[in-house]
């Protein structure tokens, strides 16, 4: 057994019923057996004093009984010594037994007669006493014993022992009377009996018997306790406590075994939420069976847990936004290098090889052919400076600290500039109906010259053959709207959607066939939205694919 709880761990269930074991079972049951054993040793105690008692009021009654008879009998002897004749004397006697009816017989007789009384037999239910009178005769009295036994016994007629009175080895009176209990009773008696005093003799401890030898009168009183008395006063108490035990046994494994069920419970709950943090799930809550029997530790520790178990969520959920964050920062960088390594390559080789060209001197260049060179050198250079502005711009616009001046620019002044900033390498026409409006927007002007720019050479670089791009546009309440459209195959909406994040384009990088960094769309984005505006994309069969532009007017 040692060796299976080395090996191991008890569960708290367990644990709980093996204290019970060892500090209420056994310790009750002991106790109960002493208590049990206390309990008999006392009742037989009592059951012996209670036996001497009994022997010692029948005898008190024995003696009242007595005197009162030889008092009688003395009274009647004095009157008697007033009569003269036999008649009187009669007559006097009989008017005695008329008014007690204990006597049997009252009569005044010589000494000779006395012998026919001895007729009557105590076991007839009669005794005689006789009294000497002073002329040498005697009165002779014979009593009804029955008389005698209604007030033996008087006081103790619910008492269920059995008790005997025997004077003359005749038994005189008895109360429960059985044969079998007065011969047994009568068979243990020791030979040598002690006088005036209760003995306890018998052989068995729980059933004690008491005798008590009179010397005067001439009287032996025996009180036998039965099984029944015994069984009353020892093994109904005995029945009691034991009875009692099991009851508070059975009350403790109870309320220990409901306490056990909810603590097990409850503790279930927090084994269960534990397994599922340490398995990543972090809204796992432990809730608890809360009553009576819920101690307060298990409260605080389960809100202690749960209050834990919210921040390491929130810190997880945190933690998840910034590894997105980095993810994307990540991915930004990535992106970043090879866009400028890709974008930056073309124009920086072009600048090289014709400043490496107009600088050689081996060979002879014209007028025109160095303008020409000097034109692509300064194409490739602005080309060159406007992705290092867009690059330039994104932290900007990220941090939100992008710096606009906002004043009312008429926007048809804006859509021409924009125009004539526009690299129209592909000689698209661009139908400008813009240029007919007369209103005025709240804008910064350098900002939204390169919003234009960027939507107009956008629209160029992906419209088909011969397609011209149509810039247009409506007043919608307090709001102006410039519509850049330019016919392209319809883009996915999912598509669509993403076309505002960095380095997206319309065409991937197996199917790209333009230039550019990726980055026009969402610039122009957050350029619109420093200056109050809102930017749309649209695609569809009527318009191919339009970008509107969302910008307040001024207030007339």
């Amino acid at each position: 057994m040692v060796q299976f709880f080395s090996k191991r761990r008890l569960k708290i269930a367990e644990q709980i019923i093996i204290v019970i074991f060892f500090a209420v079972l056994i310790p009750m049951t002991v106790s109960g057996v002493i208590i049990n054993n206390i309990n008999q040793q006392s009742n037989r105690a009592q059951l012996r004093s209670a036996a001497a008692m009994i022997a010692n009021i029948v005898s008190e009654e024995i003696d009242v009984f007595d005197h009162s008879i030889n008092n009688e009998l003395s009274q009647i002897i004095a009157t008697l010594e007033y009569y003269k004749s036999p008649s009187q004397e009669q007559k006097y006697l009989d008017t005695i037994l008329q008014n007690l009816p204990i006597y049997k017989e009252l009569a005044v007789v010589k000494q000779n007669q006395l012998e026919k009384y001895n007729a009557y037999n105590m076991q007839d239910d009669y005794v005689v006493f006789s009294r000497p009178m002073s002329d040498g005769r005697y009165l002779a009295a014979v009593l009804d014993l029955n008389n005698l036994k209604k007030n033996l016994f008087k006081t103790l007629s619910e008492d269920k022992r059995q008790i005997y009175v025997i004077a003359d080895n005749n038994l005189v009176a008895s109360s429960n009377y059985t044969q079998e209990g007065f011969k047994a009773s009568i068979a243990q008696l020791p030979k040598q009996l002690e006088e005036d005093k209760p003995v306890i003799y018998g052989a068995i401890k729980n059933q004690p018997l008491v005798y008590l030898k009179k010397s005067s009168p001439d009287a032996l009183i025996v009180v036998n306790t039965t099984e029944a008395v015994t069984k009353h006063a020892i093994d109904y108490n005995r029945d009691k406590i034991i009875l009692s035990i099991i009851l508070t046994m059975l009350t403790v494994f109870f309320v220990v075994g409901l306490y056990t069920y909810y603590l097990y419970i409850n503790i279930r709950q927090l084994f269960k939420a534990i397994i599922a943090i340490s398995k990543g799930n972090y809204e796992r809550r432990i809730r608890l069976l809360t009553n009576i029997f819920t101690p307060f530790e298990i409260v605080f520790l389960g809100n202690e847990f749960n209050r834990m178990v919210n921040q390491i969520h929130k810190s997880y959920i945190q933690l998840k936004k910034k590894n997105k964050e980095l993810k994307q920062v990540n991915e930004f960088r990535s992106n970043m290098v090879d866009t400028v390594s890709h974008e930056f390559r073309t124009p920086l080789t072009s600048i090289l090889g014709y400043t490496t060209r107009l600088l050689r001197q081996d060979i002879q260049i014209d007028e025109e052919t160095r303008q020409k060179s000097l034109k692509v050198i300064k194409k490739q250079s602005e080309r060159l400076r406007r992705m290092i502005e867009d690059l330039l711009v994104i932290p900007d616009i990220e941090g939100a600290r992008l710096n606009v001046e906002l004043r009312p620019i008429p926007v048809n002044s804006v859509i021409e500039s924009s125009i004539m900033l526009v690299r129209n390498d592909l000689n698209k026409e661009i139908i400008n109906n813009v240029q007919e409006c007369s209103a005025c927007i709240i804008a910064d002007n350098d900002r939204i010259e390169q919003v234009f720019v960027n939507l107009i050479e956008n629209a160029i670089k992906y419209s088909k053959e011969n397609s011209a791009i149509i810039i247009d546009y409506e007043i919608k309440g307090d709001r102006l709207v410039v519509k850049v459209q330019n016919d392209y195959d319809i883009i996915p909406r999912e598509k669509l959607k993403t076309l505002f994040d960095k380095f997206t384009r319309v065409d991937d990088s197996t199917t790209r066939t333009t230039r550019g960094t990726g980055l026009g769309l969402y610039i122009v984005k957050g350029l619109v939205e420093a200056m109050g505006g809102e930017i749309r994309l649209y695609s569809n069969e009527e318009c191919g694919f339009c970008v509107k532009v969302f910008m307040p007017l001024v207030s007339s």
